[in-house]
């Protein structure tokens, strides 16, 4: 049967609200930070979905899907094009395609919703059965082929009182926590009677735990403080790896490095050695032995050729040997994924040191003055599920980053949202280094105790605590918030036939 035009012009106008509201959801992340668009967007969505068929609630997550990574990770096109060479044409399907593969999760989250919940009229298809899905579709984007958890819904929590849920339970506590406000909020509006107090209580009991929960102190410091300084090179990417910048670049840092009063820590960002350790062990030897004089020492990131050829994005702790083998590798930044299906792309796609092998084992910290470092390099900051791997052994957080691959875009900003979140999570204080910026000091409570601007060459000077203890999010990870999700789906499944809540 033919539905009305009426009709069609409502769906198209729901299938409108829902390209909308995903679009303008990014905003709430970094650098715009407009959180109460956190909780408005999911509710907008949530109602486009609650009137519509499992096909059709799929479709409207898709376009939710589509705005939302469409706006937020659009950057990956300035990535491919400008930085890796490729015709605008090859970048904007790359980009495209990519947009279109993450839109997926929410469609997918649209249809359990209004399949497995057959009633998304009621309560418990608000308060429970939306919120949750959202959570595990979400949860599920970390890990599904390597994983990509860049935006999601928890780091928009940063500076409000769900900011408290973090050290407890981890982002996607605090990303559960607004989708379910989301939830709660729309059932308080379309309910009717009596019905609109379970809303409220579940809104005040959200908001009112976060709060509670927001500075409490799960972690305390330890040992001496450190002098740290953050090198920022500001060197161009489509510069970075020309052999004969190499030794001005070399010389550059450590020009940076011995400038000003000597430090505890000297931290240069992601392949600020643009080549292998050993061509340059000399320089680089220098580079400590002189640091070691004035009581300091160096982290520099860089390339590990390992005696079997393989090589490796590292950390290394200059002079030492003492080194840290990234794990978590870019998929076609750092490594071909399916290979036998897509070496083609090699040919037009050309980022330098592209062949790398990830770290292998359990990583562990490495010791400096009386501190322990959990180092992590670039992307690895977006799971925390790996951060927390190195504690609670490790007392300071060290992330290197060359943020310079994604331009003047929003990606900094969100990256440097998520290496707080990761702060924030641990109780721990994390220094980033990066080549363009943000180089940031992030307290243990995640807040920016100082920030480099970017594009600028510059030396980031602070001091820097070591803290010990384990948060609730430490010795858990994730697993409790999925564990929950789950939970509360299988209890929503009975409750919807039993109630007209």
């Amino acid at each position: 049967m033919v539905s009305p035009p009426a009709d069609r012009r409502r769906e198209a106008l729901f299938d409108l609200l829902a390209l909308t509201a995903g679009g303008a959801l990014p905003l709430a992340f970094a650098p715009y930070a407009w959180r109460p668009l956190a909780v408005l967007c999911p509710l907008l969505l949530f109602y486009c979905w609650h009137r519509a068929a499992p096909r059709r609630a799929a479709w409207r997550g898709w376009l939710f899907g589509l705005g939302y990574f469409g706006v937020g990770v659009h950057w990956v096109y300035y990535s491919v094009h400008l930085f890796g060479d490729a015709a605008a044409p090859l970048a904007g399907l790359v980009a495209a395609g990519f947009v279109l593969l993450l839109a997926m999760f929410p469609a997918l989250a649209g249809w359990l919703a209004t399949r497995l919940f057959p009633a998304p009229r009621r309560g418990v298809w608000w308060l429970l059965a939306a919120p949750m899905l959202w959570l595990l579709v979400e949860w599920s984007r970390s890990w599904v082929l390597t994983g990509f958890p860049w935006l999601s819904l928890g780091y928009a929590g940063l500076d409000t009182p769900l900011a408290g849920y973090a050290p407890l339970l981890g982002s996607y506590a605090v990303g559960a926590a607004l989708a379910a406000s989301a939830g709660a909020l729309g059932w308080l509006l379309l309910a009717r009677g009596a019905r609109r107090w379970a809303a409220a209580l579940l809104l005040l009991a959200i908001w009112g735990g976060g709060l509670a929960l927001h500075g409490r102190q799960w972690t305390q410091p330890v040992g001496q403080p450190l002098d740290v300084r953050l090198v920022q090179g500001n060197f161009a990417q489509h510069q970075k790896f020309l052999g004969q910048l190499l030794r001005p670049a070399l010389r550059s840092y450590a020009q940076m490095t011995e400038a000003g009063l000597a430090a505890d820590l000297t931290i240069w960002p992601e392949t600020a050695v643009p080549a292998r350790f050993d061509r340059v062990a000399v320089p680089l030897q220098a580079v400590a032995e002189r640091a070691a004089a004035r009581g300091g020492a160096v982290l520099a990131g860089g390339f590990y050729r390992q005696p079997d050829g393989r090589y490796h994005n590292s950390l290394w702790l200059l002079g030492s040997q003492q080194v840290y083998h990234k794990r978590h590798l870019v998929p076609f930044g750092e490594y071909m994924p399916f290979r036998a299906l897509l070496e083609f792309l090699s040919r037009y796609i050309l980022i330098p040191m592209s062949d790398l092998a990830p770290g292998e084992g359990e990583p562990r910290p490495l010791q400096l003055a009386g501190q322990q470092i959990a180092a992590s390099i670039c992307y690895e900051a977006a799971f925390g599920a790996e951060i927390i791997r190195q504690l609670p052994a490790a007392t300071l957080l060290v992330n290197v980053s060359n943020d310079g691959w994604f331009g003047d875009s929003l990606a900094p900003h969100q990256h440097l949202e998520m290496a707080r979140m990761r702060a924030l999570e641990t109780g721990r204080e994390m220094l980033r280094a990066t080549n363009t910026g943000i180089s940031a000091i992030i307290a243990a409570d995640g807040g920016l105790r100082s920030s480099s601007e970017q594009f600028r060459r510059s030396a980031l000077d602070g001091v820097a605590h070591g803290y010990r203890g384990a948060t609730p999010y430490v010795r858990g990870g994730d697993l409790p918030v999925v564990l929950f999700a789950l939970a509360a789906l299988l209890a929503a499944l009975p409750l919807q036939r039993r109630f007209a809540l």
